[in-house]
């Protein structure tokens, strides 16, 4: 008898994020025995990740797990999971929308959805939140394009688009866009009272003003994430903000038990900066405004799918404070959001507070297919 068992998987790109995609029948049907598989899987808790498929980042310690629909107007059921790198967690609070692009094809290639050339649309059950979100594929020869002219920021070539419409997630967390009921709250921090905008669209999100957690907004990552005392005050805000929306039992619960969302940004109008992967400007003109998004407690190098769908809806939504540091926010339908390592646009359409669009362009890539080997039991 063979001292490892095999599990089949593939890895894929989706976005600017990398992760194992499985089926939902490669894995046990106990959560407890499933967890601690997964956690072989990705290496965790080790910071190097080294005994596992995962990159010691949390961008590239994602899971996507795929199987049958559990609703009629769905063609697949999708769970995500963050995998903690230093702990021995694997969180389901939320979804990832960089891993969610991924999926379409995903599906597509495995058979799970039947390829229609030339653009295959995906229903995708998102089980973390109980939310569609729907797919648009580009298909030849029965499986998803890869070839084609679409560069993203922080991927480098181009590849065949996939639009991801997030419009039917909104309240996906806590059953409403505006978790509080208000677009603006005060927040009492060691630092003294901050403003704070929450907002729960695909994934929730915390936002404030740059200059009110010291920042200018255009930082690198190198800069933020060697700002120990900037990451503790911001942890700080988003644990007391995932307290306040119910999402935990108090802040302490919120940084071990759901240390991924909500996710906090710092948002400033619109200013030059350089992208720190090429070292080029990036000018005031070419975005509406800038952010720095948190995730896991270190900086997102990039922008997270979900953030971008919920900061569109948030630039939508009057009275927010990514909605103040935009002018003319009412004459724009594209909203181009400036990371770290580039730009990414978003489309939003909001009705008072209902959203009736937040869509995105991404790119995913099947990396790898075969069988993972891990450790049987004694």
């Amino acid at each position: 008898m063979s001292e490892q068992k095999r599990i089949p998987l593939v890895i894929m790109r989706g976005g600017t994020s990398k992760g194992i995609y499985i089926k939902e029948n490669d894995l046990p049907t106990d959560p407890k025995e499933r967890d601690e598989l997964i956690l072989r899987l990705f290496g965790s808790p080790d910071v190097r990740q080294i005994d596992g498929l995962a990159g010691a980042d949390p961008l590239t310690s994602k899971l996507a797990i795929i199987g049958p629909p559990s609703r009629p107007d769905a063609d697949v059921d999708y769970t995500f999971a963050q995998v903690s790198i230093t702990d021995r967690v694997v969180d389901y609070k939320g979804n990832c929308g960089n891993i969610s692009s991924g999926v379409g094809p995903f599906a597509i290639d495995e058979s799970l959805v039947k390829a229609v050339e030339p653009v295959t649309r995906v229903r995708i059950h998102n089980t973390n939140t109980g939310k569609m979100l729907y797919a648009e594929v580009q298909v030849k020869d029965g499986k998803a394009r890869v070839k084609g002219d679409c560069a993203i920021a922080g991927v480098p070539g181009a590849s065949a688009p996939i639009l991801l419409d997030f419009a039917s997630t909104a309240g996906a967390a806590t059953g409403n866009v505006l978790p509080t009921g208000n677009p603006v709250d005060t927040l009492e921090t060691s630092r003294g009272p901050i403003e704070v905008s929450i907002v729960d669209v695909a994934n929730p999100c915390v936002f404030v003003r740059a200059k009110d957690v010291g920042m200018k907004g255009t930082e690198t990552p190198d800069v933020i994430d060697g700002d120990k005392e900037l990451l503790a005050y911001l942890e700080e805000i988003r644990s007391k903000c995932c307290a306040r929306i119910g999402m935990a039992k108090d802040p302490a619960d919120a940084t071990k038990h759901s240390p991924a969302f909500p996710m906090v940004a710092f948002v400033t109008e619109a200013a030059d900066y350089v992208d720190f992967t090429s070292g080029k400007t990036i000018h005031k003109e070419d975005v509406d405004f800038v952010s720095r998004l948190m995730f896991m407690q270190v900086l997102h190098k990039t922008y997270a799918g979900t953030a971008t769908a919920c900061t569109g809806a948030a630039a939508k939504i009057k009275g927010t404070i990514v909605n103040q540091v935009i002018p003319h926010i009412e004459k724009i339908d594209t909203i181009r959001i400036g990371h770290p390592a580039g730009v990414i646009p978003v489309v939003a359409a909001v009705e008072g507070n209902e959203v009736k669009k937040s869509a995105l362009v991404r790119t995913a890539r099947r990396l790898m297919e075969g069988y993972a080997l891990v450790p049987g039991e004694d």
